[in-house]
């Protein structure tokens, strides 16, 4: 084990909570770091996603079920990976080369979508963006956790999704004005997208401290440290996957777009609007939820999605679409970092690695029939079919965390603090 001494931004003890009110100081060092690597990351991963749908059903003339197919398999790609790097992290005291590994596979795949010939390429090369995904995010998101006091952890979250959105922001804008200087040349943008992606891993190689955790001594399996962690976990992940089942791909919500008059050029920045609001609300909603609990935020997320996905379904209009994308805001910088938040409240600090493998497997393997699922509706019944079931998907979800999880219980919930 090293001896490395343990970077500033992570506690040796976790903070005692307190009534008073949380001074709204930056979170540590490797958060912000972290923030900087997911905002280059998704700058150039925003470059590419409003221009998908256009260019799979436009320039590769594949059908809309075919985008459900490639957003769904990327989505829950590296189901295993997920648990595994998660575990690996906890296992063997290390986050930092998952990380690493993980975003160059991604920063290379989004510059291959440049050479695509065919809606099966493009399966093939967002496959591997998302096994780098699967690697890299719950090392990271546990790294985030281990890196700030417990009372700390839902800004911490708020502002590294705060920072990781305004990249969502800056890559749709970044595509709109490349278009405006190329018109229609969508590959253009692709290959270009693999200079902010290279961005993120020099600020994550440089600037990002991870210290060796210690390593387990037990060698217990994978599935003896599953069954090891608390109920609450799995009633939470329970409630995650079925509300993934309604969080199908952007794309459906990206065409809508399309179908309510916006142009090819402009559908970017609409999407814009969308990462712009959410940028806005997450720090501040992440600072909320240290104070007034996880669980309040997290039933407003659910019902406002539900709300938005109604309105898509009815007939699109341009200010119809445009309150909704704003709504959408809203509810992801609600739910996102609440999410991720609640999960580190249910566990201890070794555990977190796992926890978040199994959390995002979960929500990856929901993700899949929600998508296709979705191009299916969309291309038999139409969009207001794939709007509308997602929409009672999500008050079900919404449903089921009242129940299984009711906020009197939140305190209780929390690993570390009493009852």
């Amino acid at each position: 084990m090293s001896s490395t001494p343990p970077d500033s931004s992570a506690p040796a003890v976790p903070a005692p909570e307190s009534s008073a009110p949380v001074a709204p100081t930056l979170p540590g060092r490797n958060v912000v770091a972290l923030g900087f690597t997911s905002l280059f990351t998704d700058v150039s991963s925003e470059m590419i996603i409003p221009l998908l749908p256009a260019f799979v059903t436009g320039t590769l003339r594949a059908s809309v079920a075919s985008l459900g197919v490639i957003e769904g398999v990327a989505e829950c790609t590296a189901t295993v990976l997920r648990i595994f790097s998660g575990w690996l992290s906890d296992r063997i005291g290390r986050r930092k080369p998952f990380m690493l590994l993980g975003y160059g596979l991604s920063s290379v795949a989004k510059g291959a979508l440049s050479l695509a010939g065919s809606w099966p390429m493009v399966l093939g090369l967002r496959f591997s963006d998302r096994v780098g995904k699967g690697l890299r995010n719950p090392p990271r998101d546990a790294l985030i956790a281990d890196s700030v006091p417990r009372d700390r952890v839902g800004r911490a979250f708020g502002l590294h999704r705060a920072m990781d959105t305004l990249g969502a922001a800056l890559g749709p804008l970044a595509a709109y004005l490349l278009l405006r200087a190329w018109p229609g040349e969508l590959r253009r943008v692709f290959l270009l997208a693999i200079v902010p992606a290279m961005l993120s891993l020099l600020v994550l190689a440089l600037f990002v401290r991870a210290p060796r955790l210690p390593p387990r001594r037990a060698r217990s399996t994978l599935a003896a440290e599953l069954r090891g962690l608390e109920p609450a976990v799995y009633r939470f992940i329970i409630v995650a996957a079925v509300f993934s089942l309604a969080a199908s791909s952007m794309a459906f919500v990206l065409l809508r777009a399309g179908e309510a008059g916006f142009g090819a050029a402009q559908v970017p920045l609409v999407y814009m609007v969308y990462n712009l609001v959410y940028a806005l609300l997450a720090w501040p909603l992440g600072r909320l939820s240290d104070r007034i609990g996880r669980r309040p935020l997290l039933i407003v997320a659910y019902l406002s999605f539900a709300v938005c996905y109604a309105l898509l379904a009815m007939q699109a209009t341009r200010l119809g679409v445009m309150v909704a994308f704003i709504g959408l805001g809203v509810h992801s910088a609600l739910l996102e970092g609440s999410q991720r938040s609640m999960l580190a409240d249910l566990v201890s600090e070794g555990m977190r690695g796992t926890a978040y493998g199994l959390y995002y497997a979960a929500v990856g393997v929901a993700l899949l029939p929600a998508s296709v699922v979705g191009g299916l509706l969309w291309d038999r019944f139409g969009p207001a079919a794939t709007f509308g079931v997602d929409a009672a998907l999500a008050l079900l979800a919404a449903l089921l965390f009242a129940l299984l999880l009711p906020t009197r219980h939140e305190r209780s919930d929390r690993v570390g603090l009493p009852a």
